[in-house]
């Protein structure tokens, strides 16, 4: 009988973290990504949504731009997993590469902007926790975060470019 009383306990005290954890999100970083996604999209609306399409499309023309500039922008303007809608200012053969460098970017963005992929704003919380136990800077966990993810875009960017081209080749034959 004890044994179903205390798994009754655990069970509701399971819940009750559950609201506690919710009620946190509510008073703290809901309110944050609500006026963030709010100023993007305002952005969007006062520059044009034709503009940011042009400049999408120039963006997919260079390697390096290809892989950096444009996954950045679309994670940011489109957040996850909207993002991958930038694909249609990339030539066909150079999609999977902007794919993987994309998919790859969603989450170092969050600490900067978490509003890009707020779904998986747990990942970057719970790597800031253990920096906030430290008392260190979670303002530069983000931007290390940031970087070291636009660099590793970048090499994915061209492996997986390379590895789709080589591919492609070996088909045609």
């Amino acid at each position: 009988m004890q044994q179903i009383a205390n798994f009754a306990e655990a069970f509701i005290k399971l819940f009750n973290l559950g609201g506690e954890n919710l009620m946190g999100l509510v008073t703290g970083i809901l309110p944050t990504l609500l006026v963030l996604i709010t100023l993007v999209n305002a952005i969007i609306a006062i520059v044009g949504q034709e503009r940011v399409d042009k400049l999408a499309a120039l963006a997919s023309k260079n390697v390096i731009t290809r892989y950096t500039i444009l996954p950045i922008l679309a994670v940011f303007f489109l957040t996850n997993p909207m993002c991958y809608n930038f694909g249609k200012f990339v030539e066909e053969k150079y999609k999977p590469a902007y794919y993987d460098a994309t998919v790859s970017f969603v989450h170092p963005i969050t600490g900067l902007f978490p509003h890009a992929n707020a779904g998986e704003l747990f990942v970057y919380q719970g790597i800031a926790a253990g920096i906030t136990a430290l008392e260190l800077s979670t303002g530069q966990l983000a931007v290390r975060y940031f970087l070291v993810g636009v660099v590793v875009i970048l090499i994915r960017g061209i492996v997986t470019e390379r590895i789709t081209v080589m591919l492609m080749k070996k088909q045609a034959k």
